[in-house]
């Protein structure tokens, strides 16, 4: 599992070339990417940090190919927390992202279940919504059906050890979190710690699925 930085701070660069970590772009951030880094694209909508549909399309289009053969994926717009609405603010722009070239994730919020999500159309599942969600049953009975139907799952705002190890056990393939954001010389060796400990156990995890 690879973690993707929401910032980029000093001492990340070097972590990025070696594919350490990854990571998590947004329109408002505008980070430069260089390629051969692992990276994702995410819409902003949580926050106040989505431009608008065609801000948002023309800004997918400035990157070169090389950029975005290493971008895991893009998020479609969504409405955070809630579900029905979410839905229909995301399938719309599923062909779009695929267009563009990108593999194309979901975003989950509260409310969703398996069935309501279009497993053809899309290459990730990305668990969103409110704590609620994230940390219930919802997300759980979420990712096992992604891995079901072969999608990679990414979960974001996991800024703690806890949640970084529970997703890595659950079966997660990204999480993206602002941990660095707060005291970046203390949090990127304790970042660093949660990625080895998962490495040395990643077999117990397996087995624990």
């Amino acid at each position: 599992m690879i973690y993707l930085v929401g910032n980029r701070v000093a001492g990340t660069e070097s972590l990025l070339d070696e594919k350490r970590i990854g990571l998590m772009n947004t329109p408002k951030n505008g980070y430069s990417i260089r390629p051969g880094w692992v990276w994702a694209a995410d819409n902003g909508c949580f926050g106040k940090g989505y431009p608008g549909d065609e801000a948002w399309v023309s800004w997918l289009e400035e990157f070169t190919p090389d950029q975005r053969e290493g971008c895991l994926f893009v998020t479609a717009p969504d409405v955070v927390g809630d579900s029905k609405e979410s839905l229909v603010r995301s399938l719309p722009f599923l062909p779009t992202i695929r267009d563009l070239g990108y593999p194309v994730a979901l975003v989950t919020q509260d409310g969703m279940q398996p069935e309501h999500v279009p497993w053809k159309q899309i290459d990730w599942l990305f668990i969103g919504g409110t704590d609620r969600h994230k940390l219930g049953s919802e997300a759980k009975a979420l990712i096992a059906a992604a891995k079901d139907h072969w999608k990679m799952v990414h979960v974001g705002r996991v800024n703690s050890q806890k949640r970084f190890l529970a997703f890595a056990a659950l079966g997660a393939d990204s999480v993206d979190g602002t941990f660095l954001g707060f005291g970046p010389e203390v949090n990127l060796p304790k970042l660093l710690g949660w990625i080895r400990h998962h490495a040395d156990h990643a077999p117990l995890f397996e087995l624990t699925k």
